[in-house]
């Protein structure tokens, strides 16, 4: 049975393997407090401002991209975290509270919250196809006939592996420690604790780590006491913050972007779930306040807008009460590591149906509209062409080519010298060095980038 001290650990890898102290002190932060403020000064936290969300390139800054809705994640798994440490803390630590909680749960919540797509491409989930597809074309170019061991990481690519290879390897301070963050926190990032060897045997649908952070992972796992399969308690919080936020703010930002209104929702839900109570629930009490906007004088667009900020209001508290509940409930089984690989707290609460209802709103309305798909495909390009690039640069290293030795050193220093110092496979570290380029660019600077080099290769 998992248990609370070492899942709390918080100890850091450099502190255990490595031969230099931690640099400065907690100054009277604890360490899990220290992990989020480390995360938030990182600069692929910035690049997270120019890096789609849901609509790419988008102009109309009230709009979110992937840092605000990071931000957005954050703040609720923070709450969530108080809630657990106050008002829960018998229900969900029991004995093995200790620990400083009321400080330790929000801090490592808010943490993994701000990180949790730190490694997400440009142009967002459309870019993780596109990297996918780029090694699925160039398979055998890149690995060869036979290696189909090492281009597993690469035609599943994605952005949570990413994520934890960024924070363990690519961030550096002034190490090999990455950001070296703590134990907890790591482990808690871990939203697949599968490597691609394992997924189908344990049933996940995708791996949450790279073969070349094997070694980090199984060394987490034996400081946390978890292992292959098993999730720590708090991604469970994680996930469900994150879904909540794409969910209800991804529905807040196609009402602002005009492409639906708040009656579109209203009648939508109706439609699919005209019999649940905390549908109903939620739609009575926004609907009471449009009501009371109508009389208020408010134009069109103002209305929409006021409404759906009560609509968000009240699903989030419904969300947040249903995650809790059902914390409390799944508890037992969680710490015994017995939940089935699909197991969400969402879809195990009483707002699962409100949740599948609109995650279709947001699907037809939002990631289908015609925009969105446009902007997709000129992203999905746009990745695709400068993979071809940079490939260029990458497999001909070393060799008399003046375009490929330009397309190199537009890599950053950083990722190439981990790539030098790779102990992976040279087809693995020249895929890798590839895929670690395209992923940490922002939107703009990857056309930037294609635009330059494509002049230049002609």
């Amino acid at each position: 049975m998992l248990n609370w001290e070492q899942l709390l650990n918080g100890q850091r890898r450099k502190d255990r393997h490595g031969t230099g102290s931690t640099v400065l002190s907690a100054n009277g932060r604890v360490e899990l407090e220290r992990d989020y403020d480390r995360i938030l000064f990182a600069t692929p936290t910035r690049r997270m401002g120019d890096k789609t969300q849901v609509f790419p390139l988008e102009r109309n800054d009230s709009v979110r991209n992937r840092l605000t809705h990071s931000h957005e994640v954050s703040s609720l798994a923070r709450s969530i975290g108080i809630r657990l440490a106050f008002d829960f803390r018998t229900e969900i630590f029991g004995d093995d509270s200790g620990k400083d909680i009321e400080r330790c749960v929000p801090a490592l919540l808010a943490a993994i919250g701000l990180a949790h797509d730190l490694g997400n491409p440009p142009f967002g989930h459309q870019g993780e196809k596109a990297i996918q597809n780029w090694f699925k074309r160039n398979e055998v170019k890149v690995f060869g006939e036979h290696n189909h061991t090492d281009s597993q990481d690469f035609l599943g690519f994605d952005g949570n592996a990413q994520t934890f290879r960024l924070v363990t390897r690519l961030q550096i301070l002034n190490d090999t420690f990455g950001l070296n963050l703590t134990y907890a926190t790591l482990a808690s990032m871990l939203k697949y604790p599968v490597s691609n060897r394992q997924v189908q045997s344990l049933g996940w649908k995708k791996a949450g780590y790279f073969q070349s952070e094997q070694a980090i992972v199984e060394d987490v796992w034996q400081q946390t006491g978890l292992s292959e399969g098993i999730r720590h308690p708090f991604t469970f919080v994680m996930e469900a913050c994150d879904d909540i936020a794409y969910i209800v703010l991804d529905a807040e930002d196609i009402v602002k972007k005009d492409i639906a209104s708040f009656s579109d929702i209203v009648d939508h839900l109706n439609h699919m779930n005209p019999d649940d109570a905390l549908t109903q629930s939620v739609l009575s009490a926004a609907k009471s306040k449009n009501k009371e906007f109508k009389n208020a004088g408010l134009s069109p667009k103002e209305l929409n807008d006021v409404s759906m900020q009560m609509f968000r209001v009240y699903a989030i508290s419904a969300m947040v009460k249903a995650i809790l509940d059902s914390l409390v409930t799944d508890i037992k089984q969680i710490m015994l590591g017995q939940t089935p690989a699909g197991y969400t707290l969402l879809d195990s609460s009483e707002a699962a149906q409100f949740c599948a209802a609109m995650r279709k709103f947001d699907y037809v309305h939002g990631y289908r509209h015609k925009s969105v798909l446009e902007l997709e495909l000129r992203g999905n390009n746009y990745i695709s062409n400068i993979m071809d690039m940079l490939w260029v640069g990458i497999s001909h290293e070393g060799q008399d080519n003046l375009f490929a030795q330009y397309a190199f050193q537009r890599i950053s220093e950083n990722y190439r010298r981990i790539y030098t110092e790779s102990e992976m496979s040279d087809n693995y570290r020249k895929a890798q060095l590839l895929a670690d380029a395209v992923s940490g660019m922002t939107d703009s600077y990857l056309i930037y980038l294609h635009d330059e080099l494509k002049n230049l290769h002609g």
